[in-house]
């Protein structure tokens, strides 16, 4: 029997002999591999940091003491060794355990998280929490390097020096530059500060100077000399100068050096600690080593080629990827801008033909925003490429430095709607709700990946205010239309006794919907809704005075999204008496709550949005 089957929680882990824990985690490693390549998952952050979550398992007692994952992409690990190893088959899977900590889902997960740069910050509210209730426990935030290039984390950074809480930081690098300082000498040094003779000698002779003014003197010129010389052999200064203790770089997949290490972050009682972990990403799978970006997180794959199963047809990110390079060609002015993601957002290509106007900022979406504006005051066309889940993060910026002066900055919205398998925290449920009250913004929907060509072609040469474009994650249908005006609606399929009014991408359930019902002998109408601000009245009024039923569709929250506007037209053309009755309105839309992971045909059909569910509710609200 191997080691991981013994091994169902952090007790049984304890039991596991210090020597063993090697053999420990490349059980890990094998499993994961094998469980992930069924079901999909980030399967290159998790391997990175095997030997960094068993070693603070082992060290630490969860859930008494506190792990905080930063995004939680990487926790697979941290799921195995806290009693879910017999439901990864469900990962990602609808009804199953969750691709991030959710504290619904354990008590060992502290945090839920999807979202990167928040570890610090929850962190330090839970140590604070603490000691405001005067409990035990230890708190511990890992965050990636990545992480570490969102405002939030500095932010959390900042406040943590200055509360002089005691917690713990671990910087879990496996990229970043400031890496590069690793060698005997910083090693030792690591040794030195966690050694328990020489802090406690440290701290009586640092006592004895506290009196007088040559000991005064003498600590001050101590101190002058430690931060010059960290400067030069050691990378943390940064990190020093902000009030936490830096302690590394540590191998991170060295049990020798990171028991050591974690057990003195577990017994200090001083101030905040961040300690520097070095990683792989990828470890121990060649073909996550080889190719991180792929492997970073992706579907169900052969694990022994790396290959995975993609569907035919050009993804919607292609498809805006490819035109703008075919626009940027034509102007220099066009850039694009995104935020740590170019791959997924379909810039990678862009980056490479065009490398001196591709920005890419990091994980800072507000960032991405303000520079965009700055861009644009400066003549400059840029292109923001987020995902709708993540463009919440710069929901200020919008408002404050790119709508208030009506600036002319294109935001192509990813991922909007249901993603599938990452969940709650990676729908693209909200983005019309929020943007909908943003002034001079004007908002785009394409059905089709002609529409897409299309709007962005239109944002750019016709429009001079913000513009935000929002499509879903997926393969971009084709249409044999030509577009050679923008319609802010469109009638795709005429008939007399419904309408449905589809926003965007749901166009393609519309249709199948007005199958369904002429089979039950009810006429519909569809149309493509192809903007949802600003909204024409009149075309409305045209509409509203048609039909008795109208349908209104679209892949956001029923509140204060595409079916909220028209009610609210709705509202003022009965007060202006441009209409004389306001039509029976259906709304098809997310429900007021968070929703779930699985497919997106599972979602669909849990919300009541799949084809037949919703040509159902149709025949009951028209023949009763």
């Amino acid at each position: 029997m191997g080691l991981l089957e013994s091994v169902n929680s952090p007790i049984d882990l304890k039991n596991v002999p210090v020597a063993k824990l090697p053999q420990l985690a490349q059980e890990v490693r094998e499993f994961l591999i094998d469980s992930v390549s069924r079901t999909g998952g980030h399967i290159g952050p998790s391997l990175g940091v095997v030997e960094l979550t068993i070693a603070l398992h082992y060290v630490y007692n969860s859930p008494i003491d506190k792990i905080v994952w930063d995004v939680g992409h990487q926790a697979y690990t941290h799921k195995l060794l806290t009693g879910r190893k017999n439901e990864f088959t469900t990962l990602r899977k609808y009804g199953g355990i969750s691709g991030f900590p959710h504290i619904t889902e354990s008590p060992h997960d502290a945090v839920t998280a999807g979202h990167a740069s928040t570890s610090i910050s929850a962190a330090l509210g839970l140590a604070k929490a603490r000691d405001l209730r005067k409990k035990d426990g230890e708190v511990v935030a890992v965050i990636g390097d990545g992480s570490l290039t969102g405002g939030l984390a500095f932010e959390g950074l900042n406040n943590l020096g200055h509360s002089k809480t005691r917690m713990c930081v671990i910087l879990n690098d496996n990229e970043m530059a400031i890496a590069n300082n690793v060698g005997a000498l910083s090693k030792y040094l690591t040794k030195i500060i966690t050694d328990k003779k020489y802090n406690a000698l440290k701290a009586g002779v640092w006592n004895k100077l506290e009196h007088g003014n040559l000991g005064k003197k003498i600590q001050s010129t101590i101190q002058k000399l430690s931060r010059s010389a960290k400067q030069v052999i050691t990378p943390g200064r940064l990190f020093e100068d902000l009030g936490l203790r830096y302690i590394g770089p540590v191998d991170g997949h060295n049990f020798e050096e990171l028991l050591p290490v974690l057990r003195y972050a577990h017994e200090q009682n001083s101030a905040p600690l961040l300690i520097h972990v070095l990683t792989q990403k990828g470890k121990g799978y060649a073909h996550a080593e080889t190719d991180k970006e792929k492997f970073h997180g992706l579907g169900a794959f052969d694990k022994e080629t790396g290959e995975t199963i993609s569907a035919s047809g050009c993804s919607w990110s292609s498809v805006f990827g490819s035109k703008l390079m075919d626009l940027a060609e034509k102007d220099e002015k066009i850039v694009a801008i995104t935020a740590a993601m170019p791959d997924g957002t379909g810039l990678s290509d862009f980056s490479e033909k065009f490398p001196e106007r591709f920005f890419d900022v990091g994980i800072a979406e507000g960032h991405a925003a303000t520079f965009a504006a700055g861009l644009a005051l400066n003549g400059i066309k840029p292109v923001v490429a987020l995902y709708s889940s993540f463009l919440q993060r710069a929901f200020d910026q919008i408002i404050h430095d790119v709508a208030l002066d009506n600036l002319h900055v294109v935001f192509a919205i990813d991922r909007a709607g249901l993603v599938g398998a990452d969940g709650a925290t990676h729908h693209g449920a909200f983005d019309l709700s929020f943007l909908r009250c943003v002034p001079n913004a004007v908002i785009l929907t394409p059905a089709t990946a002609a529409d897409l060509r299309f709007m962005l072609e239109y944002a750019l040469n016709d429009l001079k205010c913000p513009v935000f474009i929002r499509y879903p994650r997926g393969i971009a249908p084709e249409s044999s239309a030509l577009i050679d005006k923008f319609e802010e609606i469109a009638e795709v399929k005429s008939g007399k006794n419904v309408c449905i009014m589809a926003a965007g991408h749901f166009l393609q359930t519309a249709l199948s919907v007005a199958e369904l019902l002429e089979t039950r002998k009810v006429s519909t109408s569809v149309v493509s809704v192809k903007q949802i601000k600003p909204l024409n009245k009149e075309l409305y009024s045209a509409i509203f005075k048609k039909f008795d039923y109208i349908v209104l569709c679209e892949e956001n929250s029923v509140t204060g999204g595409y079916c909220s506007a028209v009610l609210e037209i709705s509202e003022d053309l009965l007060t202006e008496k441009k209409i004389a009755k306001a039509p029976k309105f259906i709304r098809v839309a997310y429900p007021d709550c968070f929703v779930g992971q699985g497919s997106v045909s599972e979602l669909a059909a849990d919300l009541n949005m799949s084809a037949e569910q919703v040509a159902e509710k149709i025949i009951t609200a028209v023949k009763g």
